[in-house]
This record gives C-alpha cells, sequence and structure tokens, in this order.
C-alpha cells in the first residue's frame, strides 16, 4: 500500500497474542480508531472464540473471533502488533516485511541493538539480527523523524518510558553531573506481570502489601542504560529498583540526579515545559505539582514533575503514566500512526479514568 494513500484510506491491522492485557488495550484503542479495521487477532489456545466472549467491555466493537496463529492471513495487513512473549516477533517479523507490512513489536526482540545483551538478559539467541539494525526504539517523543519511516518498531519497555522522557530534557542540554549515578525508584500495579496464573500476583499475595524485585538486575535495565547512553553521548552510572504495588494500573518513578553546576543557574522548569510543548501526551506539571497515578489512568498521558534539591545540587522528577497505555499499547498505537502519515493523537484521545 501506497503510504502517501494512508490518509485517506484504513489499514489493515493483525494482532498476535490478543488475550494479554496489552492485547485487549490495543483493541480497546484501535477499535474506534478512525483509520483502522481490525483484521486478525491470534490466540493459539482460544482460536474461534469470539473475542467479545473473553472481553465482554468489547461487546459491541469488535465482532471478530480469535484465530489460529498457524491460519491467519497476517500478510493481508498493513501492520501487525506483537502483544507476545519475547522471542516471537523475531520470529516472524522477516516474512511479514518479505509481504511489505510493517511490525510493532511489544516484547524485546527489538529494542536492544547489542545481541549480546538481548541474549545475555532474554535466555535467547536473536534470529534476525539483519532486521534489529534497521528496529527504530519507539518514543516518539524522541525518535519521531525515524519512526516515520520504520518498518520495524521496537516498543519500549514501561519503566524505560518513564525514566527517559523524565531525563531527556537534561541529557539534551548537558545538565547531568555524571560524577553521581542516576537513580530510578519505580513502581508499577500487577498488570505489568501479565495476564497469567503466577502466585506472586493473586489478590490475597499482593493486595495490602508492596515490595521490590529485580533488584539484582531487571530486564529493563539495560535497555533504560543503553538509550540513557544513547542520549547522554557518554557513558552512565545508573541504579534502577523497581517495586510492585497493590493496585491494577499505573506507574511511578521517582528518579534523583545530580546536577552540573550550570544546571544550577538554569529555570529547569522552563527548560521542561519548552522541550514538551508540542507533545500532546507529555504533560509537565506547574511547579511544585505532585502527579497521580490516578490522573492518568486508561490515557496515553504522561506527566512529569521537577522538584529541586538547591542544597544538596539534585533534581528529583516524578513521573506518572498508565503502565498498559503509554507504558505499552497506547505508545504503540502512537508509533502507527506516526508511521502510516494519520494524525498522531487518533485513537488515543482518551480521557483519564477518575476516581
Amino acid at each position: 500500500m501506497n503510504i502517501n494513500n494512508m490518509a485517506s484510506k484504513k489499514i489493515k491491522v493483525g494482532i498476535v497474542g490478543g488475550t494479554g492485557y496489552t492485547g485487549v488495550e490495543l483493541l480497546r484503542l484501535l477499535a474506534l480508531h478512525p483509520d483502522v479495521e481490525l483484521t486478525a487477532i491470534t490466540s493459539r489456545g482460544d482460536a474461534g472464540l469470539p473475542v467479545a466472549d473473553m472481553f465482554p467491555s468489547l461487546r459491541g466493537y469488535v465482532d471478530l473471533s480469535f484465530s489460529d496463529p498457524a491460519s491467519a492471513n497476517l500478510t493481508a495487513c498493513d501492520v501487525v502488533f506483537f502483544a507476545t512473549p519475547h522471542g516471537v516477533a523475531m520470529s516472524q517479523a522477516q516474512v511479514l516485511l518479505d509481504a511489505n507490512v510493517k511490525v510493532i513489536d511489544l516484547a524485546a526482540d527489538f529494542r536492544l541493538q547489542d545481541t549480546a545483551v538481548f541474549e545475555k538478559w532474554y535466555k535467547m539467541p536473536h534470529s534476525c539480527p539483519d532486521v534489529l539494525r534497521d528496529a527504530v526504539y519507539g518514543i516518539p517523543e524522541l525518535n519521531r523523524d525515524s519512526i516515520k519511516s520504520a518498518k520495524v518498531i521496537g516498543n519500549p519497555g514501561c519503566y524505560p518510558t518513564t525514566v527517559l522522557l523524565g531525563l531527556a530534557p537534561l541529557l539534551e542540554q548537558g545538565y547531568i553531573d555524571f560524577s553521581a549515578p542516576i537513580v530510578a525508584d519505580a513502581k508499577s500495579g500487577v498488570s505489568g506481570a501479565g495476564r497469567k496464573a503466577e502466585v506472586a500476583t493473586l489478590f490475597a499475595e499482593s493486595s495490602d502489601s508492596m515490595k521490590a524485585y529485580g533488584v539484582a538486575g531487571h530486564r529493563h535495565h539495560p535497555e533504560i542504560h543503553a538509550q540513557l547512553t544513547q542520549l547522554a553521548n557518554a557513558d552512565i552510572q545508573f541504579i534502577f529498583v523497581p517495586h510492585l504495588i497493590p493496585m491494577i494500573r499505573g506507574m511511578l518513578s521517582t528518579i534523583y540526579v545530580k546536577l552540573t553546576d550550570a544546571a544550577q543557574a538554569v529555570d529547569l522548569q522552563a527548560l521542561y515545559e519548552q522541550r514538551y510543548q508540542h507533545e500532546r501526551f507529555v504533560d509537565v506539571m506547574p511547579a511544585g505539582a505532585l502527579p497521580e497515578t490516578r490522573s492518568v489512568r486508561g490515557s496515553n498521558q504522561l506527566r512529569i514533575a521537577l522538584h529541586k534539591q538547591q542544597a544538596a545540587g539534585y533534581l528529583t522528577l516524578v513521573v506518572v503514566q498508565d503502565n498498559l497505555v503509554k507504558g505499552a499499547a497506547g505508545q504503540a498505537v502512537q508509533n502507527m500512526n506516526i508511521m502510516f502519515g494519520f494524525d498522531e493523537r487518533s485513537g488515543l484521545e482518551v480521557l483519564p479514568l477518575l476516581p
């Protein structure tokens, strides 16, 4: 399909792995997208089941049934989203690319350009390094121009989105003193673990409690480190500790950075407001504000607040997002809109849910 005609013609969309939380979130956003025709939604275990039977919230909006991945005609699509475990997208990407189908992967197959690092953290060989080399890391606010012409998008992890957008304005201006490590203390709702039967995410296990995990090493650490290094054009020290909190949706990252002497005299609030003034989905909060996760629930919005620790020479950043939307499916749709020349906001102008 000629990309110049995309804005006047609906594109055919396939979703591989439509039964997980990011899969149903894609369906929620794409079902009412004015430029999209949902064409195939796959599930190996639930093939033949109407989508609305599994997800009654989609009744009246999605009339497709799940199809078996082996028989789904994904090459008839214009773009295919992979809402699947790591390793699935890279096993199918080349076939789709040969059929002129674009690929947006919500797992980690195309996030890390260093295959040795990928293989260390994900315990599997990378099966298509040639495709990986041409993949674009899909944070629109940082890589919009590259996304426009991309054929494969590595959709960022949820934690990395908060950290990278939180730090980008400082890194771009060289305002972080790398003599001290960047520290990210991040917290996520249980939906970040995916839709699967696991003791740790049972209600009786995760409710009324909070815990750190992945302290010795989390898969998002190398992803964040690689992107921070690229933004800074220098090697950096980075400490990342994720936490599980007893709610379904939401993510809050508190980030601590030491400022350079030059940054001490800069109006950093103005810097952030100017950097993101044209970004629909990044909201720089007023000085002194403290964003709450409920203020972004169900939306593609990410909110940032700055708090300067003048005496210590540090800046504290508080960043919130819905981990399933801007942290996953919403950002993937945002990337799709850019790739096909649609209004970047299409399908994403969803008000947060409150209460």
